[in-house]
């Protein structure tokens, strides 16, 4: 299957690996790949230069977001980073007509001065925008009418996402949200072979709120365990 990825960071770099490992066609996009290609330093997560990673995964290919979309033939992947996500798609809604966007961005604006800061290993604890009464989830389906939005991922670090069997031999919960019954069969058949065997359907894309702010949950327990970013651990819902 010819599957695009929307990002070249840390997450997004997860999937592409997995992706390719599992034998799919990877179309990568990302703003500027020219810009992309020329940067020599590791960005703000300490993550190193895309072209170093494009070394190590041959026959990956790297385009613009509308070009990668495009690649694609029905499944694409939203890594691009909360704050610009809806802008990001919204100029290729041609390209992402017809298909389903998995989206596991989340809205953390960074450059904030919170009354009451929550200070972590890395600084303060960016906000949620938005938050309670709408989700970037659901911003990304109005700004994309044409297109199926599922929400997932969203739960866990990424190369937890693509390796669930990390963690507790796998034994681990997963989720999904979306409007489209078909979009989010695939999102869990893309889960599935991930290696979930866990996943819960929470229902409309309205519940991608929940899913959105739990990240500041995830970060919690994260801190809790010890570590500085995320975390290496799971969640399951005990019936």
């Amino acid at each position: 299957m010819k599957i695009a990825v929307l990002g070249t960071g840390g997450g997004a770099r997860a999937h592409i690996a997995k992706l390719a490992e599992l034998g799919h066609e990877v179309h990568v996009g990302t703003r500027d790949p020219e810009a992309t290609l020329a940067r020599t330093e590791p960005d703000m997560m300490g993550t190193p230069p895309f072209k170093e990673f494009l070394a190590e995964h041959p026959g990956i290919e790297l385009h613009s977001f509308g070009d990668a979309a495009a690649a694609s033939d029905g499944l694409v992947i939203n890594g691009i980073d909360g704050h610009n996500a809806v802008k990001a798609l919204s100029v290729i809604a041609d390209q992402l007509a017809g298909k389903t966007l998995i989206d596991y961005a989340v809205p953390f604006v960074y450059q904030h001065t919170p009354e009451h800061p929550w200070p972590t290993p890395w600084g303060i604890m960016p906000k949620l925008d938005p938050c309670d009464s709408d989700s970037l989830g659901e911003q990304i389906q109005r700004a994309l009418p044409r297109t199926k939005v599922v929400k997932s991922f969203v739960t866990q670090e990424q190369t937890t996402v693509v390796n669930p069997a990390s963690v507790g031999a796998g034994d681990h919960t997963m989720f999904v949200a979306g409007d489209d019954t078909g979009a989010k069969q695939q999102a869990t058949e893309l889960l599935r072979s991930y290696g979930w065997t866990d996943i819960l359907d929470l229902g409309p894309l309205v519940c991608a709120r929940g899913m959105e702010m739990y990240a500041h949950m995830h970060s919690a327990i994260g801190f809790g365990l010890g570590h500085q970013f995320g975390g290496h651990f799971g969640i399951k819902v005990v019936r």
